[in-house]
């Protein structure tokens, strides 16, 4: 009986794995066939995070040249390197175009389809277009995996999770105002992939509450305004009329940083120094474990400082005081951050090139305004100032410290489960949005349609009505009928509405104190409570342990999830491999 591989999953971690099970199928699989099939109600390739139904208003994160699918030689990893197209070389787009997500879904069915055609004769992929409910199965035998509308089961000799962003039940407190919500005749909008949520209750002219100031926002902000007629003239939003009001307020206060709006040049921070596979292996074989706060981030600290100065020593010199090789030698001897901090104050004149990490988390923190119309033009201000920044290259040591994000952040996948803040604080000084969504921020807070709350945003229920306030202006507060959570679902598996994940018995997939899935980091096996792998069922994403900043990355920059998929590819090819030779 030919070998059975389930992917349930089909979108672009999905697509990644098929990428390189063809990559890596004619070293290791040299069996007599093999069935893979790709379990997805939404289109391969595209999956439901891209798929074509949505709106074009709706753009990708990063620039076109910064996308890929295809790994190269500075992805670590034991396959062969199979090189591909960017996005703007595949779709002919100029590289610094943010292109709409339809196109990108488009660009991810032809690495979908490319992978297909690479596999060797003898492997065939089957698309079934249902939910996933179920698998079933002893460990050492045969699994079955239940699909939505089909009375028997897909059987199964490996099975792989590939299942993305997930949606997720109420939390206690989001259950509470959505109960609010119900008997007092108000909305609520829980946490959701922005372009799945019904907007039409959301009424022309009336005030909307909005907790969330990150890329959920900015796709909010969009498909209320633009796509609800409104145009911008230049730098002037013209209304159509047919907006709400969006009152919008976070934890932080701000918007993401703007994406960085120039290209590297020269030569790069020789990365990793202070963080690198070294001091991860030391974290994992302390006996009593590591705490992040106390054992992690200060190295995390060090790494983005080094990549920070080492930028500004060797291409701005004439803002410093010393010489890199002396500030470097003492850089690295330096231990805590009081003996840091001495340190680059002696070596960097203006505090504006120094690099404050705490300031950069909390830019509102002890600031205070008297007025809620100060505070407008105090923040227009602030993003005013961060995108001139992020497009001047004179301070490309931000740039830089970029680079450092994502070097640190392909080491710490391997530590596992370290806590939501890091991932935050990453999305937040990494993956914000593009320059021209926060000119059109700044436009609709001009023309009236978007007003800002403030840091530490608390939303309460009460007198028929949610109301907001924020610690950055004391003693205001706003009323409305609407609350949209403009953030995604935390991506647990208690509650997780999908049910497969939901139905894994406790016993056989073990879960993190954060409530992802554990995973064994080699090669994505899923654990047990005992920390025991199993040998038939992997998982890949943001609900595991293991998770990456994304299933796509720039070029050139190592993409932990490449090296996941390859790794997850390998150990399924060589467990199928051995099951077609004993079967021969």
């Amino acid at each position: 009986m030919r070998p059975q591989l389930v992917i349930v999953g089909a979108g672009p971690r999905g697509t990644g794995l098929l990428e390189r099970i063809a990559a890596n199928a004619p070293e290791l699989y040299a069996g007599s066939g093999l069935d893979i099939h790709l379990v997805d109600p939404h289109p391969p390739g595209a999956g439901r995070i891209w798929r074509a139904a949505q709106s074009p208003l709706l753009w990708m994160n990063s620039h076109a040249e910064d996308v890929t699918m295809f790994t190269d030689e500075t992805v670590r990893m034991a396959g062969p390197v199979r090189e591909g197209p960017t996005l703007h070389e595949w779709a002919g787009l100029d590289a610094r175009t943010f292109a709409d997500r339809q196109i990108q879904g488009r660009y991810l069915r032809h690495v979908h389809d490319r992978a297909v055609a690479d596999l060797p004769d003898g492997i065939t992929v089957h698309h079934h277009p249902r939910r996933a409910l179920r698998v079933s199965g002893p460990r050492e035998g045969r699994q079955q995996v239940w699909l939505e509308g089909r009375p028997r089961p897909l059987l199964a000799d490996l099975v792989v999770l590939a299942l993305g962003h997930l949606d997720a039940e109420l939390d206690p407190e989001q259950a509470a105002l959505a109960a609010y919500a119900d008997a007092h005749g108000l909305v609520h909008l829980p946490p959701d992939f922005t372009a799945d949520s019904d907007l039409s209750a959301l009424r022309p002219g009336e005030p909307v509450l909005v907790r969330g100031f990150g890329l959920a926002f900015v796709d909010l902000m969009v498909l209320l305004t633009e796509a609800r007629g409104g145009h911008y003239d230049g730098d002037t939003y013209v209304p159509s009329g047919q907006e709400p009001v969006l009152y919008v307020g976070s934890r932080r206060g701000v918007p993401y940083h703007s994406k960085i709006g120039y290209d590297w040049t020269g030569e790069r921070p020789p990365l990793p120094r202070f963080l690198g596979p070294g001091e991860i292996d030391a974290l994992l074989a302390r006996p009593d474990g590591f705490d992040f706060r106390r054992d992690v981030w200060p190295l995390v600290a060090k790494e983005l400082g080094f990549a920070h100065y080492h930028r500004l020593f060797t291409v701005h010199p004439e803002r410093t005081a010393v010489a890199w090789r002396d500030f470097e030698e003492k850089y690295a001897a330096a231990e805590g951050e009081a003996e840091v901090r001495a340190l680059v104050a002696a070596a960097v004149p203006d505090p504006a090139d120094r690099l404050d990490l705490a300031a950069l988390d909390h830019p509102l923190d002890g600031v205070r305004y008297g007025s809620h119309e100060e505070f407008q033009e105090g923040l227009r201000g602030y993003i005013e100032a961060d995108l001139d920044r992020r497009h001047d290259p004179a301070y490309s040591a931000d740039l830089a410290v970029f680079l450092g994000l994502l070097s640190v952040y392909g080491q710490l996948v391997r530590l596992g489960d370290i806590g939501s803040w890091w991932h935050g604080f990453f999305s937040y000084l990494a993956s914000g949005p593009p320059g021209p969504r926060l000119r059109q921020m700044l436009a609709l807070s001009r023309a009236g349609v978007l007003r800002f709350v403030g840091a530490g945003m608390t939303v309460t229920a009460e007198d028929g009505v949610f109301r907001a306030s924020a610690d950055t202006v004391p003693g205001f507060a706003v009323e409305a009928r609407a609350l949209v959570e403009a953030r995604l679902p935390e991506p647990t598996v208690g509650r997780a509405r999908d049910a497969l994940l939901r139905g894994l018995p406790a016993d056989e997939a073990a879960e993190t104190a954060d409530g992802l899935l554990r995973v064994d980091p080699a090669d994505g096996r899923i654990l047990d409570g005992a920390g025991r792998p199993h040998p038939r069922r992997f998982a890949l994403g943001p609900f595991t342990n293991g998770r990456t900043p994304g299933a796509f990355t720039r070029p050139r920059t190592g993409g932990p999830a490449f090296r996941q998929n390859d790794a997850t590819a390998r150990a399924a090819l060589a467990f199928l491999a051995d099951l077609a030779g004993v079967g021969s």
